[in-house]
């Protein structure tokens, strides 16, 4: 019987936390219903309370309101703009029952920190912006590091200071910093600045505004060239955020910061980290997507071979990534003569013609059909292309459908290639085995 009891579970009125293995495997540990989030049921790890009296789990019920409920989830009541209070007697009473329960696997909640507030954001960032203008950069550089900090503590915290403005007046600090030379005593603070921006993208158009402005942009490249890891890896991002951000007459501004192409280039040809060189393929793509310029400058930094060694073998996101930029070099009269004369081309191009992604389809066959539609009679893009199986890929798209643009354009492709079909042999196009790549 009292084996019986100890194995019988216990009322729907509690929750339960799994312990470590006991000599009853079967076992659970019942959560008292005070230590329990009314919303999610779940063990409180930061216990706050509302003005009629339940208490809840700060991120619970944080959801819930984000969701626009305005009332509260037990009683009720209307909600106004209430302030979440921290229960610290709950939050103590829980810590000191997992410790109790520590034998049973229960680990102890840590004390959370307490969030900032809208009022200490605004303080927080009005400060920030009254060191840069002053020129403070040491003050500035100290400041944006704490609101740093703040931001990365909590998903909360991010919104919070981000919807106090952190974008713009980073923004307006990073280029305040870059009014003049860019000298060493600048650096300190133009790459803590740059480090704390992806903490609150999306950037707005004021921040925009500011970030692509002459000295600014010569900023972001002479880090991208010459920074550490983590400054180029953030100067990436702020760069790929805001090409993404700009329309494309700004854009085509932007093509002609002196080193911009150069030092994206750099990065993928020689890449330092995966989300580096993700972050400058992004960036690439939207400079070669809105000007020809750019498009050119790339061509002519070498870019194609290293385009293509990166899709023979990267996972979905990079490939996707480099065929973008592959597709818009090969716009260009000039990108299309370098890829012609590089015998992975067209046998990579193919192989991403299926089984990476939708994506990756559309732009493996703008890419392919652009260089056969443009290819010298007698060239034999077209002829290559039958002989690695693009033909039977291309009608393989038609017959299992895929997007309008890509459609036509497979279409367009069937018809280029089916003067070169003859009694030419076709060949697997996974097989680079033959081909002399050209680094």
């Amino acid at each position: 019987m009292a084996s019986a009891r100890r194995t019988q579970k216990p009322s729907s009125r509690f929750s339960f936390v799994k312990r470590i293995p006991t000599a009853d495997p079967t076992a659970e540990l019942p959560v008292p219903a005070a230590f329990r989030c009314p919303i999610s049921l779940e063990l409180m790890k930061d216990p706050v309370t509302l003005h009629t009296g339940i208490t809840y789990d700060r991120q619970s019920i944080e959801s819930w309101l984000e969701v626009g409920s305005l009332t509260c989830p037990v009683t009720n009541q209307a909600l106004g703009n209430d302030e979440l209070l921290p229960n610290h007697t709950i939050r103590r009473l829980i810590q000191d029952w997992c410790v109790a329960n520590r034998s049973f696997g229960v680990e102890r909640i840590p004390t959370p920190r307490i969030p900032v507030t809208s009022i200490q954001a605004s303080e927080l960032l009005s400060e920030i912006a009254f060191a840069g203008r002053r020129g403070d950069r040491a003050r500035c550089q100290e400041l944006v590091g704490k609101i740093k900090a703040l931001g990365k503590e909590s998903e909360r915290n991010r919104r919070c200071i981000g919807s106090a403005g952190a974008g713009r007046v980073l923004s307006a600090c990073f280029s305040e910093s870059a009014t003049d030379s860019f000298e060493r005593s600048r650096v300190g603070a133009a790459k803590e600045i740059l480090s704390a921006l992806p903490l609150f993208f999306p950037l707005d158009q004021d921040s925009c505004q500011q970030l692509s402005s002459p000295k600014s942009l010569d900023s972001i490249v002479s880090i991208l060239r010459s920074g550490d890891l983590d400054a180029r890896l953030n100067a990436a991002l702020v760069l790929r955020e805001l090409l993404s951000s700009l329309p494309p007459r700004r854009i085509n501004g932007v093509a002609g910061t002196d080193g911009l192409v150069e030092a994206l280039s750099k990065l993928i040809q020689n890449p330092i980290s995966p989300r580096v060189t993700k972050a400058s393929l992004v960036a690439a793509f939207h400079l070669v997507a809105s000007s020809d310029r750019a498009a050119a400058a790339l061509v002519d930094t070498g870019i194609i071979p290293s385009l293509l060694e990166i899709l023979v073998d990267s996972d979905k996101g990079m490939c996707e990534k480099a065929l973008a930029v592959l597709d818009g070099v090969l716009g260009c009269s000039r990108g299309r003569e370098m890829a012609y004369g590089d015998a992975l081309t067209v046998p990579v191009l193919v192989k991403k013609m299926l089984r990476v992604s939708d994506m990756a389809t559309e732009f493996a066959v703008s890419a392919l059909w652009k260089l056969c539609r443009n290819e010298k009679r007698g060239g034999g893009c077209s002829m290559e292309a039958v002989q690695v199986g693009a033909f039977q890929k291309s009608l393989l798209l038609l017959q299992v459908g895929c997007s309008g643009a890509t459609k036509e354009k497979a279409n367009d492709l069937l018809k280029l290639l089916n003067g070169c079909r003859g009694s030419m042999e076709c060949t697997e196009a996974v097989d680079f085995r033959g081909l002399k790549r050209t680094f």
